[in-house]
């Protein structure tokens, strides 16, 4: 299949593919994928931190992604070609947000790879390790 731009429904599909990931439901209903009790993929509800510059309203589709660390953090919010952001609330948190309505301007190969990064930076080692082996075999 041809990368094509990402959508909402892709960040579920991939996250919830990856091996020993559940999908629980956040105080408000909101996503939230784990592995080992970790969060890795978490769909945030409205906060005073995400807000439309022009309106001042709170963004309601925003998701969180876990990175590995400081620097790729950086390398993702500070490429202008690319939709992620961060908010003050996340200094020093190793994670990245990107607005649903922003996806398609990534690709689902590259969703797939942000998505398996988070993974990789909440799982165990020892499923990182058997997980990146099969990987490497397929």
């Amino acid at each position: 299949m041809a990368d094509r731009p990402a959508q909402v429904g892709d960040v579920h599909r991939i996250a919830a593919s990856m091996p020993h990931a559940k999908r629980l439901a956040g105080p408000k209903g909101n996503p939230i994928y784990q592995v080992g009790g970790k969060s890795f993929v978490f769909f945030r509800t409205p906060q005073p931190d995400a807000t439309d510059a022009v309106t001042g309203e709170r963004y309601d589709d925003v998701i969180m992604l876990w990175v590995e660390s400081e620097s790729d953090k950086l390398a993702l919010v500070q490429d202008p070609a690319l939709p992620f952001f961060t908010t003050k609330h996340f200094d020093g948190h190793p994670s990245v947000l990107v607005r649903a309505s922003r996806l398609a301007e990534i690709g689902t190969t590259e969703l797939a790879e942000l998505i398996a990064d988070a993974w990789l930076a909440r799982t165990s080692k020892r499923r990182a390790q058997a997980w990146l082996a099969a990987q490497h075999q397929a």
